[in-house]
Formats: C-alpha cells, sequence, structure tokens
C-alpha cells in the first residue's frame, strides 16, 4: 500500500461485497495513539471516529464493542446488559486469533470469526462515522444506517462512560 492507495482488507471486501458506500482515510499509525490520535492526524471530531474493541464474558465469550472515541465501554453497565457477572477485554493475542486482524486495526467487518456486535447507541445519531478499516492506519468513513446495513444483527447498547474528550 502506497500512501496515496488504501489497502484492500477483509473488511473492504466485506462492505464491497455488500454494496455499502464508504470512503477511506489513511493516517500514520500511532502505537496507543487509539481514536484520539487517528482523530487529530485526519482532522475529525474524536467523538465520529469509533473504536472496536474485542471483549470476552466471565465464561470467555467474546464480543466486539463499537464505541466513540470520546467514550470509554463500562464493563459493569455491559456485563448487566449481558446478563453475565463481568466482561473485561480480550488478550491481544486472542483478538487477533478471533477477528484476523492485528489490534490497532481492528475491524468489525469481515471478521475471521463471526462476533456479537454491541454498538453504543450515540453512534446512530452521528451525521457520519469512522472506522477502523482492517489494517492500521487506515479507516473507512460511512453513515450510520450504513452501519447498521452492514451490521444488522448489532446490538444497541448504552455503556458508554465519558473519559474527558471532548468534540
Amino acid at each position: 500500500m502506497t500512501r496515496d492507495q488504501p489497502p484492500v482488507t477483509l473488511a473492504v471486501r466485506f462492505l464491497r461485497d455488500r454494496q455499502i458506500p464508504f470512503s477511506t482515510h489513511l493516517y500514520d499509525y500511532r502505537d496507543h495513539g487509539g481514536a484520539a490520535w487517528a482523530a487529530e492526524a485526519l482532522g475529525l471530531p474524536p467523538g465520529q471516529v469509533i473504536k472496536t474493541l474485542v471483549f470476552e464474558t466471565d465464561d470467555r465469550r467474546p464480543l466486539l464493542v463499537l464505541m466513540p472515541g470520546t467514550l470509554e465501554v463500562s464493563t459493569k453497565a455491559l456485563a448487566r446488559h449481558l446478563g453475565v457477572k463481568a466482561v473485561a477485554p480480550c488478550e491481544p493475542a486472542k483478538a487477533q486469533r478471533l477477528t484476523g486482524y492485528q489490534v490497532g486495526g481492528i475491524s468489525p467487518f469481515g471478521t475471521r470469526q463471526a462476533l456479537p456486535i454491541y454498538v453504543e447507541r450515540s453512534i446512530f445519531a452521528l451525521p457520519r462515522l469512522y472506522i477502523n478499516g482492517g489494517k492500521r492506519g487506515f479507516l473507512v468513513g460511512l453513515v450510520p444506517a450504513d452501519l447498521r446495513r452492514a451490521l444488522p444483527d448489532c446490538h444497541e447498547v448504552d455503556v458508554g462512560l465519558t473519559h474527558g474528550l471532548t468534540d
């Protein structure tokens, strides 16, 4: 991939196969920069950059959570919603095995294993969102209605906690 040429990842193929319109956005990836760095690098509102997080329940069932970059997941609220004792982030190696994507480049589209997906409800009120396209330093942009079309079995949840970033 050159700086001007977006990669053709499993996520891109997934979206193309479903005829979901999307834009591509490349930036210089930074370890531990997260959504805040991606937003800054691309000049986007931090709340419109969506994190794809891999969690697992106390009985080791994996799941994905999509969360705006300005929020953190309330694991207590998520566990209550799921009816389990606890949830915690997956170890990076396990997240990579489950999704087929490297941590920092995990996309909810085209994962190796089909996982339940929980989307913070506020994402569907955004004018546009930017989410990982399956490679570090690569986001795809789409409207929330197309996210819902791409992920028709996703579950809406209210499990976000503010952690100090603002739009």
